[in-house]
């Protein structure tokens, strides 16, 4: 087996997360739908954003806020992803770089994806999101070098959603596993599960994937079972590592048939929920490329997520020291 240049490669939606403060009157302006999340085509997507001024701009996407956090624990990193030829696609590659996540995907002429987040007096969000140019990535502009000299292949479940960035995901699985590597794979959202539960399924029956992520909602979607206990059962039955969590409750591990629990972990008063299971992908994954055992890995993906539920959006501060968190929860 030709040796890893990186320790995980993971492949997402690049997006630039918008936010800033405005009057219900601003929402009105524009038909948006207070406290809700609804998809809006690139266009738009521009136009609705210069009409909100002055506003905070900071690189997400699920898989992203989970690279961006495990950087900084020391691991390799890299992230394959696209963005568009404008000020937020180099806000967003800047990001990557000052991370220490290698980015090598060249930009594209469609706009980079954003989710135009508005809060309103009374704390309500309201979110407006335009995948952007990560909806077009084709199975072309993958790097196949890349994804071959990674040990682990991390995919989001968001990927899905469209056709080129499916195929491209597919694609992305059967060179990794040619050359030996693993693929994890986040569910992403219930809504995911909804629209491609049988193409999913496909995949976990096929043996295609060996790390499973998924909360107790998208069990019961993807298992059709609103029995925790027998969804999880069933899942872990087709995949290697099933890694399963329940928010207040915790999370659970089933590898290879023997079972694994670990209680949430409270680092303070609960601000904003937002990230939570992008953070505890990156403790699971410092745990496991680490070689800690599975008790200790799904409790540094506890200690990551109760890190940032008590901060507002889905990255670290700069102050945060994930490393030295860790070495104080866990002695």
């Amino acid at each position: 087996m030709r040796p890893t240049r990186f320790d995980i490669v993971a492949i997402g939606n690049a997006l630039v997360d918008v936010l800033c403060h405005q009057e219900d009157a601003f929402l009105q302006r524009f038909a948006l739908a207070k406290g809700l999340m609804s998809p809006i085509p690139p266009d738009h997507a521009v136009a609705l954003h210069a009409a909100m001024g002055d506003c905070d701009e900071v690189s997400g996407g699920s898989a992203a806020n989970t690279l961006a956090a495990l950087a900084t624990l020391g691991p390799r990193c890299a992230f394959i992803g696209q963005v568009g030829e404008d000020r937020l696609g180099r806000l967003f590659i800047d990001d990557m770089s000052a991370n220490g996540i290698h980015f090598p995907m060249p930009p594209v002429s469609v706009p980079t994806g954003r989710c135009l987040i508005i809060v309103s007096a009374d704390g309500q969000r309201t979110m407006n999101t335009a995948i952007g140019a990560s909806e077009y990535l084709p199975p072309q502009a993958l790097d196949r070098n890349l994804i071959a000299d990674a040990a682990i292949l991390y995919v989001e479940g968001y990927m899905w959603r469209t056709a080129e960035p499916r195929a491209a995901v597919y694609e992305a699985i059967e060179i990794a596993h040619a050359h030996g590597r693993k693929v994890a794979l986040t569910l992403a959202s219930e809504f995911v599960i909804g629209a491609h539960r049988a193409e999913l399924l496909e995949l976990i029956e096929a043996r295609k994937i060996d790390i499973l992520f998924a909360n107790e909602g998208e069990i019961a979607a993807l298992s059709e079972s609103e029995d925790f206990d027998a969804g999880v059962a069933w899942l872990a039955d087709r995949v290697p590592l099933l890694i399963a969590t329940r928010g207040p409750d915790g999370a659970i591990a089933i590898e290879q048939g023997q079972l694994y629990a670990t209680p949430a972990e409270s680092l303070g008063a609960i601000v904003d929920t937002t990230g939570a299971g992008d953070l505890f992908a990156a403790g699971v994954f410092a745990g496991l490329i680490g070689g800690r055992d599975m008790t200790t890995t799904l409790r540094m993906g506890s200690i990551a997520a109760g890190r940032i539920i008590t901060l507002m959006g889905p990255r670290l501060s700069a102050d945060d020291d994930l490393g030295a968190l860790f070495a104080e929860r866990l002695g």
